[in-house]
């Protein structure tokens, strides 16, 4: 997580929405990405899915079996939804997005086999986001 939280932080300093995300196989970093959606003005360059797009790229197939995606905060609906189709086997995010966040929205979309944790590094992960959008309304 805390490589999730370098990449927040890349994208707290360009002007995104903190967020960040690795993606582990074999207790290797084989991706790593941060919000990308003003830079690309695209509104699905999310952390998590640019660090899916990396990590199939790496691994030469769609499908990230024996992977953990760390992420600092819990995936949308959009992300979620990929994280589905990946069949990711562990998702582990720091905080809960209150509004946003696919539990919040009563959504169920990552695959069965797929382990979910929470609260990791909660505490540092909500502090960037939360410094953010301090920033943003001052």
């Amino acid at each position: 997580m805390k490589e999730a939280l370098k990449e927040a932080q890349k994208a707290y300093d360009t002007n995104e929405v903190p967020i960040g995300a690795v993606i582990v196989s074999d207790g290797q970093i084989i991706a790593r990405a941060h919000n990308l959606t003003e830079r690309l003005n695209d509104v699905t360059a999310h952390a998590e899915m640019q660090a899916f797009t990396s990590a199939a790229e790496y691994l030469g197939g769609k499908y990230l079996h024996n992977c953990t995606l760390y992420v600092t905060i819990e995936p949308c609906a959009m992300c979620s939804g990929a994280a589905y189709w990946t069949q990711i086997q562990r998702i582990v995010y720091g905080a809960r997005d209150e509004k946003r966040g696919s539990s919040k929205l009563g959504l169920t979309l990552t695959h069965p086999k797929t382990i979910v944790k929470q609260g990791v590094l909660e505490k540092e992960c909500r502090q960037i986001m939360q410094k953010f959008f301090s920033n943003k309304r001052a």
